[in-house]
């Protein structure tokens, strides 16, 4: 006979050997709980296989047969899915001709929509075309001089996986498979010229709610405002391959992180949406150790939106003021009176590069124009001959330079005349000298800033031009001249109220 207490240990003993015989059911029950938590991982390491050309007639009534085409059919259901159209619907109305042109100029007008607002390469046009069963994909330049349009198998190989990335990514993250799935991509963008593996990064950051997990091996692909999210990987053979979020490893794992600081520095640094390209970096340390002189005592300086570009020399001036009107910004252009500083105007003008009103010369900054002037003519001679004296001390000692008169570029003047004395001159080092004491001694070395005024003045006036033409204030200029009316009219037996705006007289 057992008593309370050893019967209490037997009723536990029996709790646990109950316990211990559906073990199996609770891990099972466990095991389907914790899978639910895992979250989905799709990967993706090749091309996406998507054709220009497709047979209704096979795709319906065979697909899934050929092991070959199961890839390449599934891609195709997704861009119907995208592009919103049935090709079961296409197939079975094989003599309503109207009806499915209607259903496929709207789908190429979605899928055109979307591909120009993703693909800033340029602007590409999509159509649908059907002839019986067979549909293609066909794609053309409008803003070309030939519009041919080109089957989609035809295009360049960037675009066609750019296109076929977004259309299957597009069908599986929207209510297909890859929904709420993290995406692990190999070498995305492989295809793709610098300026659109940017725009693809872009679409990967706006695009998707997904998780999304690449490797790289571009520049273009590291974002350079979000450089904690950037992941290094290296392999070694004591401990294998290890991820980091610290910059460590070779030059080869490194290279790609900093080429991609280097070009978002080299961006922001002196490139704006309004920019003054100047030939070089003595022009630069001039004008704008000149400039903050005078904005800090209150007269006209280089606005404050407006990037100084040294590109080095003015023979590349076009190729800069090419890059960026490219890119759609502002650009204006500074140029030194020579025969350098005159080729290169007519070159801008002549390609229509840049407007004559855009371009200025440093001639213009002086009362009486001289036949050529450099920025450095903007100064003072005695000023520039005390800098020149003080940082060339030891070269000079014992010489005598002698300068011609007749030379009319200072610059030129001094050139010559260290070569008559077996010297060679560099105009860094009295711009340089300029700059410091520009800090500590302004007006010693800028005892007269009125062509400087002049010149910050001619600048600053054809900056707010442009905005105005472009901007806010532009708009706000045009606005002024408009006033609305409305206008009541009689349409189907109703009144209807039409806003217009009209033209001040």
């Amino acid at each position: 006979m057992l008593d309370d207490a050893q019967d209490g240990l037997l009723v536990d003993i029996e709790d646990v050997t109950d316990a211990v015989v559906g073990f199996d059911d609770a891990v099972k029950k466990a095991r389907v709980l914790v899978e639910t938590w895992l979250p989905k991982f799709i990967y993706v390491s090749d091309f996406p296989e998507l054709h220009g050309n497709q047979n209704l007639d096979r795709y319906i009534n065979h697909r899934g047969e050929d092991a070959a085409t199961k890839i390449s059919e599934e891609n195709f259901a997704k861009l119907a899915k995208v592009a919103d159209f049935d090709p079961a619907f296409l197939h079975k109305n094989l003599n309503d001709y109207e009806t499915r042109g209607q259903i496929l100029n709207r789908a190429g007008s979605l899928v055109t929509g979307e591909i120009r607002r993703l693909w800033k390469d340029r602007q590409l046009s999509v159509r649908f075309n059907i002839d019986g069963p067979y549909l293609s994909v066909l794609v053309s330049d409008p803003n070309s001089d030939y519009p041919v349009e080109v089957n989609l198998d035809e295009r360049s190989r960037g675009f066609r996986w750019f296109f076929a990335f977004y259309i299957t990514f597009s069908a599986d993250t929207q209510g297909g498979n890859a929904e709420g799935a993290i995406l692990l991509l190999d070498e995305p963008g492989l295809y793709l010229h610098a300026k659109s593996q940017e725009n693809l990064l872009k679409h990967f950051r706006e695009d998707y709610k997904n998780q999304i997990i690449y490797t790289t091996h571009s520049p273009f692909m590291v974002p350079p405002d979000a450089i904690e999210i950037v992941r290094t990987v290296n392999i070694e053979p004591e401990v294998g391959t290890t991820v980091t979020n610290t910059p460590t490893g070779d030059s080869r794992t490194l290279f790609p992180l900093q080429a991609a600081l280097g070009y978002h520095l080299s961006q922001t640094l002196f490139i704006g949406n309004n920019n003054l390209i100047i030939e070089g970096i003595t022009d630069f340390w001039i004008l704008s150790s000149v400039s903050a002189h005078l904005s800090a005592t209150g007269k006209p300086a280089v606005p404050e939106d407006l990037v100084l570009m040294p590109v080095g020399g003015a023979g590349k001036v076009s190729y800069m003021a090419a890059l960026l009107s490219s890119q759609e910004l502002n650009v204006l252009v500074l140029l030194d009176d020579d025969r350098a500083g005159r080729e290169t105007f007519e070159d801008l003008v002549k390609n229509r590069l840049l407007k004559a009103t855009e371009i200025t010369f440093v001639t213009e900054a002086f009362d009486a124009p001289p036949k050529e002037a450099d920025i450095e003519d903007l100064l003072d001679p005695s000023v520039y001959e005390a800098l020149v004296n003080d940082t060339y001390s030891s070269e000079l000692k014992g010489k005598k330079l002698v300068l011609n008169p007749k030379v009319p570029r200072i610059v030129k003047r001094y050139e010559d005349a260290f070569e008559v004395a077996g010297l060679k001159f560099n105009k860094t080092r009295p711009a340089r000298e300029f700059m410091t004491r520009m800090i500590a001694q302004p007006s010693k070395v800028l005892p007269d800033d009125r062509r400087f005024v002049k010149l910050f003045s001619i600048l600053g006036g054809k900056v707010f031009k442009t905005i105005e033409t472009v901007g806010p204030q532009g708009v706000r200029r045009l606005m002024s001249c408009l006033q609305p009316r409305l206008q009541a009219v009689t349409h189907n037996g109703r009144d209807l109220w039409l806003g217009s705006l009209i033209w001040k007289s």
